[in-house]
């Protein structure tokens, strides 16, 4: 990737605590983006920016709070204001606290949809002046397969507000068009990160195996699909979502990954 590739380029990117956020946020100003890093905890934010700062790049921390009608704006405000506008809003913040259906409270179901979904309304809401300001506006939004591909139990909630996200994808790039702005979406599979069960290396084994390419993602592989998409090699890319999963929805069974030799 070029260093200039997202040169002069200012974004917002929501949810930069663990993983994805962070890889988002470093492969950014690598390529010369300057990027508001926003999150729950604004200290994770924090040593997100200052390692970044720390290459020379440009970051600065946000306090961020998507549970209410009113965070998103807010948000999207201040990283306006410090930047100078905004040209990229990337929705990564996520959150499924886990449930099955008959014990789901509403709370938890409204936290779910709130940070997942309306999220996703809000901040291009607030950020529509500043995109449509900067001609190339760009919205992006980490889905995941779960929901719009696959189902997982005690994930309903989750996954049917990540369905919503790939059709708000699609509703609002139409809409937007005409502005010029594009709206897309990565969908990311399993991603290695260093706490849940995925951090657990015999777990991690016994989903590797049902993965074609053999391994988990790293958040990186988010973040470069991210890049791509915010960049002006993607102009004539809208209301689509990038499946990266290393192939894994891909086999009709389990036992088709290994069916077929890997060389003649």
């Amino acid at each position: 990737m070029s260093k200039d590739r997202l040169a002069g380029r200012r974004a917002l990117v929501t949810g930069v605590g663990r993983a994805i956020g962070p890889a988002i946020v470093r492969r950014f100003a690598e390529c010369g983006a300057q990027v508001a890093a926003a999150n729950r905890t604004l200290s994770a934010a924090q040593v997100v920016v200052d390692s970044v700062q720390q290459q020379g790049l440009s970051a600065i921390a946000l306090p961020l709070d998507l549970e209410g009608p009113d965070g998103a704006a807010r948000a999207v405000e201040a990283a306006a204001d410090q930047l100078g506008g905004l040209d990229i809003v990337v929705h990564n913040a996520g959150g499924c606290p886990w449930s099955r259906l008959e014990t789901l409270e509403e709370s938890d179901l409204e936290m779910t949809l709130s940070i997942n979904l309306k999220a996703c309304f809000r901040l291009v809401k607030a950020a529509l002046p500043w995109l449509r300001e900067s001609g190339r506006g760009r919205f992006l939004v980490t889905s995941s397969v779960t929901g719009p591909r696959v189902a997982m139990p005690g994930a309903v909630h989750y996954g049917a507000a990540k369905g919503g996200v790939n059709a708000f994808v699609r509703g609002a790039a139409l809409e937007l068009a005409g502005d010029g702005i594009t709206v897309n979406a990565v969908e990311p599979g399993y991603v290695a990160k260093s706490d849940g069960f995925l951090a657990d290396p015999d777990q991690r084994r016994r989903i590797e195996q049902f993965i074609p390419l053999g391994t988990l993602g790293e958040p990186d592989d988010i973040a470069w699909a991210m890049v791509y998409l915010a960049s002006d090699q993607a102009r004539y890319v809208t209301g689509q979502t990038i499946i990266v999963d290393g192939g894994a929805l891909l086999p009709e069974s389990p036992d088709m990954i290994h069916a077929v030799p890997s060389s003649p």
